[in-house]
C-alpha cells in the first residue's frame, strides 16, 4: 500500500489495483474525501460485517442481514472511544446472536486496533543535491 501527496491535504492511496483518496475536512482541507479516521473507522465496519457474515454462512445460521455503524466518541474529546452497533436481522437464536458478536470481535481490524501494535516509522530522505554542477565548483 502507498499513500501520495495530492493537492492540499489530499492524498491518493493505492491499495494493489484499487485507488482511495482522502482529504481533511474544512477548514483544514477540502473535505474531498473521506478523512484517514473515516477511513479507519469504515475498514473496522467492513471488517466487522464481513466477518459476521462469513461466520453465519459457515454455520448455517438465518441471517438476512448485518449492518454495521461506527463512529468516535466524543468527536473531539481528550479521551476518545470507538462505538460500533451492530444489527442483525433474522430468524437468529440468543446463542447465535452471541456468537455472531463475538465474532465481530475478532475480525482481523478490530484486533489490530485493541491489541498491543507499535507503529515503526522507517524515514527515506531524498534531499536535492545542494553541490553545484560545475565540477570546479564542488571540488
Amino acid at each position: 500500500m502507498s499513500v501520495r501527496e495530492g493537492q492540499h491535504l489530499v492524498r491518493t492511496i493505492e491499495v494493489g489495483p484499487h485507488r482511495l483518496t482522502a482529504d481533511a475536512s474544512e477548514p483544514f482541507g477540502t473535505d474531498a474525501a473521506p478523512t484517514p479516521t473515516e477511513l479507519v473507522l469504515a475498514a473496522l465496519g467492513s471488517c466487522t460485517s464481513t466477518a459476521v457474515r462469513g461466520y453465519a454462512n459457515r454455520h448455517g445460521f438465518q441471517l438476512q442481514s448485518v449492518d454495521v455503524d461506527v463512529r468516535v466518541d466524543p468527536p473531539n474529546g481528550p479521551r476518545q472511544q470507538i462505538v460500533r452497533s451492530i444489527r442483525l436481522v433474522g430468524d437468529l437464536e440468543e446463542e447465535q446472536t452471541e456468537k455472531l458478536l463475538a465474532a465481530a470481535g475478532r475480525c482481523p481490524v478490530h484486533r489490530l486496533l485493541t491489541e498491543s501494535v507499535t507503529v515503526v516509522t522507517q524515514p527515506t530522505i531524498l534531499a536535492a543535491s545542494h553541490r553545484s554542477a560545475d565540477p570546479e565548483l564542488s571540488a
